[in-house]
């Protein structure tokens, strides 16, 4: 019998303090090789990390039978976070950057402080989720802090619409499939910060309302830094 996850055990602050510190240094090793190979080897070993973790992710469920069309397809927010940050350290582009970096701070990161998940260190699936979250994140600090990368004015604007994109998708697909992308139709099973809202269905506005708090909040130093800029 595996060991069941512990939030904020040593292994969860582990895997926090590990997705914080390994982009800093990624890029300290990338500005230490400016001009040379390190940078693009750092992005695509990080686009194989995320690649091949979804591929061993879903055939290790498959061979626990615990595949399902909700485990399986990428419909839930981190999911589209991740394609976002697969294609952003592949091809560097303002449109995906700006998605990857607005849905790794305001949802993955909550994700990975408050996981939905039931197994402990150093089960596979345990290790998998953490490498799955933890990366996306990891990719949109390493693409600001190193690649030069950052939101702009209209980035909130983006990120509204395609939000409310994702919105209509998830809410489409939990329709199709009787899922429960995006916890759109319950909260996780695990505690998380959805615990604190309104019951179904009235936490999806609060949703939609912590969406827009959070997309400023994750402008804001970008703000404060153009304004000092200005002075």
């Amino acid at each position: 019998m595996p060991d069941s996850f512990t939030p904020f055990g040593s292994a969860h602050i582990g895997a926090i303090l590990l997705t914080v510190t390994a982009p800093l240094v990624l890029t300290a090793v990338a500005r230490r090789d400016a001009g040379g190979s390190a940078s693009k080897i750092i992005r695509w070993t990080l686009v194989a990390l995320l690649v091949g973790n979804r591929a061993f992710r879903i055939l290790l469920l498959h061979l626990e039978g615990e595949l399902t069309i909700e485990s399986a397809a990428p419909m839930h927010l981190c999911d589209w976070a991740s394609i976002a940050a697969v294609i952003t350290l592949a091809y560097p582009n303002q449109w995906t950057y700006e998605l990857c970096y607005f849905w790794a701070m305001g949802g993955t990161l909550q994700a990975l402080v408050t996981p939905d998940l039931a197994y402990g260190f150093p089960d596979p699936r345990f290790i998998t989720f953490f490498i799955s979250h933890g990366a996306v994140i990891a990719a949109a600090l390493y693409a600001t802090l190193s690649m030069g990368m950052r939101p702009v004015p209209m980035s909130i604007v983006h990120i509204l619409v395609w939000s409310a994109v994702y919105l209509i998708a998830a809410m489409t697909a939990n329709f199709l499939f009787d899922a429960n992308f995006g916890y759109l139709r319950a909260k996780p099973s695990q505690p998380s910060a959805l615990d604190y809202l309104a019951p179904w269905p009235y936490y999806i506005v609060q949703l939609a309302a912590l969406a827009i708090a959070s997309t400023l909040l994750y402008y804001a130093p970008f703000f404060i830094i153009d304004r000092f800029k200005r002075r």
